[in-house]
């Protein structure tokens, strides 16, 4: 089991110690654009509650929590005009401990699009 930690950066961020450009609040979520961009739409979607990873939050977060992270998502990728019903589309990447590259121990979502993004993954041949 992974602790929490209460310092890392998206926890200062929801504390309001560290300044972010914001692009939408709810009651349980906060999306904000990452400082260094992948993309001409590359934001973040993390959710106000303590939680490590996709994992975590999956299985211990509240209905509400849920369900206002995923409509405040589908959301956020409407109006940064990255849908399906407002563009051509996006990749939504949650990186989760050491295999999956987190640099954060804040579960979070990145939505990036604009562009032609090319394949997830190299062609895997063994």
């Amino acid at each position: 089991m992974v602790t929490y930690d209460d310092q890392n950066v998206f926890a200062k961020i929801l504390r309001g110690e560290i300044p972010n450009n914001t692009v939408a609040e709810t009651e349980h979520t906060l999306v904000f654009r990452d400082i260094r961009p992948q993309a001409p739409v590359h934001v973040l979607v993390i959710p106000k509650g303590a939680y490590v990873s996709f994992d975590d939050f999956a299985a211990n977060a509240s209905d509400a929590e849920i369900l206002d992270f995923m409509r405040t998502a589908a959301g956020v990728a409407r109006d940064e005009g990255v849908s399906l019903d407002a563009g051509n589309g996006f990749r939504a990447i949650a990186n989760t401990g050491e295999d999956g590259v987190q640099e954060v121990p804040h579960f979070h979502l990145h939505i990036l699009g604009g562009r032609v993004l090319g394949r997830m993954l190299p062609d895997f041949a063994g």
